[in-house]
């Protein structure tokens, strides 16, 4: 293995700050859901059910590996003194409190899928069956917050959360933190709102892949490059699902806060139905009279198998970015600050990467119906691209406030690969104009 002193060097004299999530987890996922996507391909199973079981069999190898490799449990970050547990009867009031907020939260979340007929009724078919999803596990989830509320209570360092106040708030009691409300209320929404559309497109992905015909991939690079995307598509839904569900203190995976800024809603947002402003017919459509980059490249089947694999190795970047969360993938929120993997190069790789893809895939400055459509779409394109730059923003704007952030995001100014690069470009730049440089 080819060795860089200089590398070396530099890791010793400026190391990169730890981060919470350990490497391990996420292959351990990652692993779990290969093994069942290739029992169920053999078996032929790819109905939503085989879609579900993807997700869990992601989900428990990461729960598996944080409890009893990382002891992720014992981390200070829980808010859990396991040594100190008090009376249930201390706690008592406490925890009904609690189970009042939390119920008036599931019940406002399901106020609004049944008011929603977007939830029900809608071109992305699969909205249904995320409903029926939570139908199910509604009742479930009711009857197990009451021992998990009562136990986890007993061992919290401060067991008054933000659904202890919106509970306070309910029975008129004083002292209520408003603040902490509105964070417990944001942090809903969130998971509410994107839980729903993740679990809307875990079957038809997860079928999609599993019930291919591979007989013909390999001769054929733009199959094998298609099934290859297919599949780092795959495993981004997959974690990013199991993220959404898995916020428990217990397993440190809790969400620290969510973005209170209105601008971080925004932009992300637009990027989701049923607000979504990316879509066919949409004001940043960048697709009039685009045909993508197997219909540019057609007839050369060295450009489409070079291309396809930097589609693919792009797309795999993504995917990565999403593995690397392990269990705490989540928009908006702050549940740990991650330096590893892909987070070692770019503070957002998934950004840079999907919309690298974009550029390289769509091609929307090339237009079969002309130039004047070639030139829209790249404008287009180029305001799609900085709606990615306005979320990483104010995300930025969000983590900052975690002294653990502001260290990373130092460490990455001067050691990331893309930050040095960008700041390779900007001081060529000012040489470039500086008086009596060469023009």
């Amino acid at each position: 293995m080819f060795h860089d002193p200089a590398l070396a060097a530099r890791a010793k004299v400026d190391p990169r700050p730890r981060s919470a999530v350990s490497t391990g987890v996420g292959f351990a996922g990652l692993a779990g859901m290969s093994a069942w996507v290739l029992t169920a391909h053999v078996l032929g199973l790819d109905g939503p059910y085989a879609a579900l079981v993807n997700v869990l069999a992601c989900a428990l190898p990461m729960v598996l590996w944080s409890v009893f490799v990382d002891r992720v449990h014992r981390n200070p970050s829980t808010g859990i003194d396991w040594r100190s547990v008090r009376p249930w009867r201390e706690t008592l009031d406490i925890s009904i409190t609690k189970l009042a907020g939390l119920w008036l939260t599931w019940g406002g979340i399901a106020a609004v899928y049944a008011l929603g007929r977007f939830w029900w009724e809608t071109r992305y078919a699969n909205f249904p069956f995320a409903m029926w999803c939570f139908s199910i596990a509604a009742p479930v989830l009711f009857v197990l917050s009451i021992p998990y509320v009562l136990w986890l209570d007993r061992r919290l360092v401060e067991p008054r959360d933000g659904a202890w106040h919106l509970g306070a708030w309910l029975m008129g009691s004083e002292g209520i933190d408003r603040d902490a409300i509105w964070s417990h209320l944001r942090s809903w929404t969130v998971k509410g709102f994107f839980l729903a559309f993740m679990l809307s497109i875990v079957p038809p992905g997860f079928g999609e892949f599993v019930s291919a015909d591979y007989s013909r991939v390999w001769r054929d690079p733009v199959a094998l490059a298609n099934t290859c995307i297919t599949f780092m598509f795959l495993i981004d839904v997959a974690f990013a699902t199991a993220g959404y569900i898995l916020t428990f203190r217990p397993l440190d995976s809790h969400i620290r806060s969510a973005n209170p800024y209105a601008a971080a809603w925004t932009a992300a947002l637009i990027c989701y139905p049923p607000f979504v402003l990316m879509a066919d017919g949409g004001v940043l459509d960048y697709h009039q009279g685009a045909a993508d980059w197997t219909y540019w490249y057609a007839g050369h089947p060295w450009v489409l198998g070079i291309v396809g694999a930097v589609l693919v190795g792009l797309t795999a970047i993504y995917a990565w970015a999403t593995v690397a969360f392990g269990m705490r993938f989540s928009n908006l929120t702050h549940r740990g600050v991650l330096t590893h993997g892909p987070y070692a190069w770019s503070r957002h790789p998934a950004y840079l990467s999907k919309n690298l893809f974009w550029w390289f895939s769509t091609l929307p400055f090339l237009a079969t119906t002309g130039w004047a459509d070639g030139i829209r779409n790249a404008a287009v394109m180029v305001c799609v691209s900085g709606v990615y730059y306005w979320r990483a923003r104010t995300e930025e704007k969000h983590l900052g406030a975690d002294p653990a952030y502001r260290a990373y995001s130092e460490w990455m100014e001067r050691n990331g690969a893309v930050p040095r690069f960008f700041g390779w470009v900007r001081r060529g730049q000012r040489a470039a104009g500086a008086p009596g440089a060469p023009s």
